[in-house]
């Protein structure tokens, strides 16, 4: 035994490593030298280094003590150590974009490059939070820099919306918002009368010190049991910060709005009382913000009146109603409810266009041709009178059948609604029509059905007008100074050419050839919207075409509107439900009355403001859509259904069901029959063994195997797709 251990300790002897001075001193160095400003104990300083054994910790400090002799490093109050250089520790900024469990990437403006990071190095960093990032030297995630954050500049969010899990001593909430990684930890005392499997608004009081370095939060609402409609819509109306109810002061206040229309008002304004007129809406609207005349002129022409609500006239400025209508810049619409810009009193009373009822209103007015050609126009506040309030279906009837009362204004609005279209299109207009859908619901908001959206000529002969209405106003502001007068444009660029060229391999999967030539993207585009419509692919290619373009937005600077094919174009037909058309009406009576144009710093912010507004609201409603969407599908599992592959990643293939127009998603780790490589150039997944291809556009047939109403995800599986 003694001669085993003996040569026991000659074989460690002989294993024993010699250490590496020169690397120990390195990578001390680089941390000091990637980390400017920032301060480390001796132990993190360790750890951090990788310094594990007795020499080399003794080597490393050492070295440490030289470099703070030599005036490179200063040692702190507290015993720690920072570096001496001026350049700022963080590095860049940007915004946390957390992709999956495992990295997320920092999108930093300005940069070409998105820093790639690993979660472990977010240093508790959540989805849409503003950080600095650190970039490792050398150090990359295929074609994309690798890097820390070292500090978080701003949280995007302190209030979560969650289902709770009550423990005997503790309990914990899992945020809905599928990019949220982390549990919240909540003590006893502060789950209020939440019980386990409710909805519940979170807010964080304490970011680092919660079991297993959870933050901790407060529960501040119980929305209700999860999978319940009102719950379910509660935690989406929570989760993008929209909402509940208007403060009782707001509606105080709106109550107190003088509702009768006074003589002097009236003689201010031109009035329009007598011109036959009319409104046309879905036929669940409340609110009516647009209404059309017609009068027959002695000359053969027509004057087509577009009149909207005067929301300004009882929206005074800097008011308490007129903050609460800044603050939320546009109404919402889910699947079950609208969330209003402006109370009831006003959206649904005073200012809605109800017939029957004077009402006051900012009009544009058109003196137009046999041939919908403009020969005069006319912009300023009036009074009208409503004859009639048409659905669609009833203006549609009107249509089809040339009969019922008014059908000759309406079919002679149809007739020049064309001929507008036609030359909007001749002058590169893009004709999207992505297919929306609708749900047929029972009392307690449960889906029954879901339809997609019919859009027949009634509703676009509505479009048509506003959209003149929109350009001409636009026209006459920027007209007046060549686009020197401070004003609010609905602006949207020109594609980008590289996502252009990206979404025509995208459609080229589905058989359609597109030329992206600066002058050719118009022509092609509505040539491919004719040809896919009616097709399995209509959706799918729609939807990836309007996400292909650039996003329109509301700016003061007077730049045109691509999709539209208008030099320029504004918003001024929606001031009940979007706060940039209140003021648009603003500006432009201040313009009517002569007045020097204003300082455009306050308009830029809340053209900012809106257009932030209106993505949340568009992702709210998607978010409502997609509730309802997996919640009708849950009663559809273990029934196959056609669809057509809508994307692919490395972790799953997306299906769209054509009957439904739902996606959800094949994961790569549920097709078990070989192992699947993802060919990200060729937009398809492939068999190793089998060869086996899924690609885009591919006619598949898919079952539901499992739906999360948390998530708000559809589970599929392939079935007979050999």
């Amino acid at each position: 035994m003694a001669k085993k251990k003996k040569d026991n300790r000659r074989h460690i002897n002989r294993t024993k490593k010699v250490l590496n001075i020169d690397a120990v001193r390195r990578q001390v160095a680089d941390l000091f030298d990637e980390s400017p400003g920032e301060a480390f104990t001796v132990k993190q300083i360790f750890s951090k280094a990788g310094l594990r054994d007795k020499q080399a910790k003794k080597e490393g400090l050492n070295f440490v003590l030289d470099l703070e002799q030599e005036g490179t490093i200063e040692q702190m109050r507290n015993g720690s150590f920072r570096s001496r250089k001026t350049q700022p520790a963080e590095g860049l900024e940007g915004v946390v974009d957390h992709v999956n469990r495992r990295f997320a990437y920092v999108i930093c403006e300005g940069q070409d490059e998105d820093i790639w990071v690993k979660s472990e190095d977010l240093g508790n960093a959540i989805d849409g939070d503003r950080v600095r990032v650190r970039v490792k030297k050398g150090a990359r995630n295929g074609s994309r820099p690798e890097g820390v954050v070292t500090k978080i500049v701003s949280r995007a969010r302190t209030e979560f919306v969650g289902k709770i899990e009550i423990m005997p001593k503790y309990a914990f909430i899992v945020p809905d918002n599928r990019k949220i990684y982390i549990d919240i930890f909540v003590y006893p005392e502060k789950i209020g009368k939440a019980k386990t499997n409710d909805k519940v608004l979170v807010k964080i009081k304490d970011w680092h010190g919660g079991k297993q370095k959870s933050p901790v939060g407060q529960v501040t609402e119980v929305l209700g049991q999860a999978g319940e409609n009102e719950a379910e819509i509660h935690s989406i109306m929570a989760e993008f910060g929209l909402p509940f109810r208007f403060p009782k002061n707001v509606e105080a206040f709106a109550e107190k709005l003088p509702v009768e229309i006074t003589k002097d008002e009236i003689k201010k304004r031109r009035d329009l009382r007598q011109v036959t007129t009319f409104t046309i809406d879905p036929d669940d609207a409340k609110d009516f913000d647009d209404a059309i005349s017609v009068e027959y002129l002695k000359n053969g022409n027509y004057e087509i009146g577009i009149h909207i609500a005067d929301v300004s006239y009882y929206l005074e400025e800097k008011s308490l109603l007129d903050e609460e209508a800044v603050n939320r810049a546009t109404s919402v619409y889910l699947v079950d409810r609208t969330i209003p810009m402006l109370p009831e009193k006003l959206s649904n009373g005073v200012c809605s266009l109800r017939p029957k009822e004077e009402k006051l209103t900012f009009s544009a007015m058109f003196e137009i041709t046999p041939k919908a050609q403009i020969k005069n126009q006319w912009f300023g506040r009036t009074v009208t009178y409503s004859d009639r309030r048409f659905t669609y279906e009833e203006a549609q009837e009107r249509i089809e059948s040339g009969a019922g009362d008014f059908h000759e204004e309406i079919n002679l609005l149809n007739g020049l609604a064309h001929l507008l279209k036609a030359e909007r299109f001749k002058k590169g207009a893009i004709g999207f029509e992505t297919v929306e859908v609708k749900f047929k619901l029972d009392e307690n908001g449960k889906p029954l059905g879901i339809f997609p959206k019919e859009r027949k000529d009634a509703h676009k002969l509505v479009e048509e007008f506003m959209l003149l209405a929109n350009k001409k106003v636009a026209e006459f502001i920027y007209n007046k100074h060549k686009g020197k007068d401070t004003f609010v444009y609905r602006t949207h660029d020109d594609p980008d050419p590289e996502r252009l060229v990206t979404f025509a391999k995208f459609a080229a999967k589905f058989g359609h050839r597109l030329k992206v030539g600066a002058e050719q993207v118009s022509d092609t585009l509505n040539t491919l919207m004719d040809d896919i419509h009616g097709k399995p692919e209509q959706n799918v290619l729609e939807s990836l075409a309007i996400r292909t373009m650039s996003k329109a937005i509301y700016t003061t600077e007077p730049k045109g509107h691509f999709g539209l094919a208008f030099p320029h174009y504004t918003h001024f037909t929606s001031p009940i439900r979007r706060y940039p058309d209140v003021m648009v009406h603003r500006l432009l009576q201040h313009y009517l009355d002569g007045k020097p144009s204003p300082n455009e710093d306050a308009y830029k912010d809340l053209c900012r403001h809106s257009s932030e507004r209106e993505k949340r609201a568009a992702d709210a409603e998607r978010a409502s859509i997609k509730f309802k969407q997996v919640e009708f599908m849950q009663m559809a599992e273990k029934r196959p259904f056609e669809g057509i592959i809508s994307g692919v990643t490395e972790w799953g293939i997306f299906v769209e069901m054509t009957e439904t127009k739902c996606e959800g998603m094949v994961r790569t780790s549920t097709m078990t029959d070989d192992f699947y490589e993802f060919d990200e150039k060729n937009f398809c997944m492939i068999g190793k063994r089998n060869k086996r291809m899924f690609t885009l556009g591919d006619q598949v047939t898919v079952m539901v195997v499992g739906t999360d109403i948390d998530r708000r995800t559809i589970d599929l599986e392939f079935v007979d797709n050999d």
